[in-house]
């Protein structure tokens, strides 16, 4: 399994090294380090396309024709010059003088840095989207400084991480060393695992997507992992959009997006603050909206948004003095139904304190919920941020919801429900991401794609049972709960036969000896690792078939889901928390007495307060003897 948080602590590293060698403030040096992660990252998917290319490349003279721009163009990647690829620069000698380097143009290469910054005008050239995107400024640097973050950068791992590593590892470089970016109009980065959730519960599948917030382009990369996955081609099916008002993430996002081969139009600085400002044109327009807007913005100027237009249902609350609106979260929350077609889907997150808030965000919630497109609200627990620790919300609509559900709206309460990364970090899983959108799927009468997924638990499992044949996993009247079972056996018989290797090798000498036996404990902590993996994603299939049985009978589920009729959203004052709905989940008697249980907490708090007294006096006395 690839560490992630390992592989973050080593660009940390690098960002160090920088702060350490120069004097640049946490803004300036944020994007050299996070444009040659790029260019790293762009050289791996560029050697994986290539090597598709050249599987039955024809031959001429001999010798397979060589690769050319135009056969990336045609795999939607990033062509690179050689100039312009990674190892070309790690593996640059010191004494570059000497090697008369000269660019296209006959400028001499003097520097390791003149030689990045050549690369980066190489890459531009290949990508319009990226003109004028790339940093050129490694010459700030010495050569001995960026040679060190080449050689911290080339390292394997990342040739193996995919998916939105550039908008993930941008968040940790926040969350580290440059808080005041951070807190710059209170933008922060949405965790994977959410944007996933978003994007498995719109099912995004051809036309125009809008991203108003678009930060380092995280949504537009998973729509389009979605939508290749789905067998399309993500830049044909897809037209996508974004504002970003920080000009240095909309630099991220574009690098973000070109790394993926995707297209996209991006606006970014002023023209595209998104209160004021459609840059696009596409209110009424968009087939899907995502987003992950700055929460509980304040002071936007009230007739400035209203004049911009996009406000279906009002203005939130305005600060009739100065004339500003005091929280914009009803103003995104607007926009976001706005922009939609009259088959949009929008998902997006949001504070949530949003789903009850008063006053005219009520108001406006009212008007929202009985249009009957609110399609489905999510609660999330805490620590899936990086930078934040606050539980949000995840927002869905769907202006073309199915008559079967159009008066209602399902509501899922996930906050304890989730996987622990770290004492600071909580995620969904894979397996995780598709329960919740198993639900989603029940919802909206959809059981062939509940049952798929039962399915695909079904074949995880036996291709487990097929490398650890034994006569357990022949049961015919086999279920999750009882392969649950045999994979605990699994567990323990391998952690008893590596105990043991490992109390053999501590009494072994020779040396042949000791290292067969320390393959051998290699080997059975790989077929470990497995069975635990094999043993979490069975646990999954327990927990939602438990709930759903495996043909898929959707049933409100104390703590966790319910859908309600837009008349029982009435009656709750139309508040949209799942946790008003969905109710607590039934506790399992623990067999402890709770009465009994509170007289002990309480005879001990008494003790306790009875020592600390008597520590206080002793304290006092000492004190009074010192005098």
């Amino acid at each position: 399994m690839i560490n992630i948080r390992k592989l973050e602590a080593e660009l940390w590293e690098s960002a160090d090294l920088l702060r350490q060698g120069s004097k640049l403030t946490s803004s300036q040096y944020c994007m050299p380090v996070l444009a040659l992660l790029f260019l790293r990252y762009a050289y791996s998917r560029y050697k994986m396309v290539e090597a598709e290319i050249l599987q039955g490349r024809p031959m001429r003279g001999g010798r397979v024709m060589p690769v050319e721009p135009n056969d990336f163009v045609a795999k939607s990647a990033l062509y690179l010059p050689r100039e312009a690829q990674f190892d070309y620069l790690v593996n640059l000698p010191e004494n570059i003088i000497d090697q008369s380097l000269k660019t296209k143009d006959g400028q001499d290469i003097n520097s390791l840095g003149e030689a990045v910054n050549y690369a980066m005008q190489l890459v531009e050239e290949q990508s319009e989207q990226l003109t004028g995107v790339l940093p050129k400024t490694y010459t700030m640097f010495a050569d001995d400084l960026l040679r060190e973050l080449l050689r911290i950068f080339n390292n394997k791992t990342i040739d193996e991480v995919g998916g939105d590593i550039i908008g993930r590892i941008y968040e940790y470089f926040l969350s580290k060393f440059a808080k005041a970016v951070a807190s710059d109009d209170g933008v922060f980065f949405t965790p994977k695992s959410l944007v996933k959730m978003l994007v498995n519960v719109l099912e995004p599948t051809q036309g125009v997507m809008l991203d108003p917030a678009c930060g380092s382009g995280g949504m537009f990369v998973q729509t389009g992992d979605f939508v290749n996955q789905a067998g399309l081609d993500a830049n044909t099916s897809m037209t996508f959009y974004g504002q970003e008002k920080v000009e240095y993430n909309a630099q991220l996002c574009l690098m973000n997006m070109a790394v993926h081969g995707l297209n996209g139009k991006i606006v970014s600085g002023d023209e595209a603050n998104t209160f004021y400002h459609d840059a696009h044109n596409l209110a009424g327009r968009c087939d899907y909206v995502m987003a992950n807007p700055p929460f509980n913005v304040d002071k936007v100027k009230a007739e400035s948004a209203s004049a911009a237009g996009r406000l279906p249902f009002g203005l939130p609350g305005v600060n009739t003095k100065t004339k500003e609106i005091g929280n914009a979260n009803y103003l995104w929350i607007s926009y976001f139904y706005a922009y939609l077609n009259e088959h949009g889907r929008a998902g997006f997150v949001m504070a949530s304190s949003a789903t009850d808030s008063a006053n005219k965000d009520r108001d406006i919630r009212e008007k929202l919920v009985r249009t009957g497109d609110v399609d489905v609200m999510v609660s999330v627990g805490n620590n899936f941020f990086y930078t934040l620790s606050l539980p949000c919300s995840l927002w869905f609509f769907d202006r073309n919801k199915h008559a079967d559900i159009r008066d209602k709206v399902l509501f899922i309460d996930a906050r304890n429900y989730y996987t622990v990364v770290d004492r600071t970090l909580n995620e969904w899983t894979e397996w995780q991401l598709r329960n919740l959108q198993a639900i989603v799927h029940l919802y909206r009468g959809e059981k062939e794609k509940y049952q798929r997924l039962i399915k695909a638990y079904w074949a995880a499992l036996s291709e487990h049972a097929e490398k650890h044949d034994s006569y357990a996993w022949h049961e015919t009247d086999m279920t999750f709960e009882k392969a649950l079972g045999i994979l605990d056996a699994e567990e323990s018989l391998y952690k008893e036969t590596i105990k043991k290797q490992q109390e053999t090798l501590k009494a072994t000498k020779g040396k042949k000896e000791k290292d067969g036996i320390k393959a051998g404990i290699a080997a059975d902590e790989a077929e470990l690792e497995l069975t635990l993996s094999t043993k979490t994603m069975v646990t999954e299939a327990v927990w939602l078939v438990s709930k759903f049985g495996e043909d898929g009978i959707y049933q409100d589920v104390p703590g966790l889901c319910k859908i309600a009729s837009i008349q029982e959203i009435e009656e709750k004052n139309y508040s949209l928390t799942p946790g008003a709905y969905v109710g607590v989940a039934e506790q399992e008697d623990d067999g402890v007495d709770f009465h009994e249980r509170m007289n002990e907490i309480h005879a001990e708090l008494a003790q306790l307060n009875k020592e600390a007294n008597t520590l206080m006096a002793e304290i006092q006395k000492a004190w009074e003897e010192l005098k």
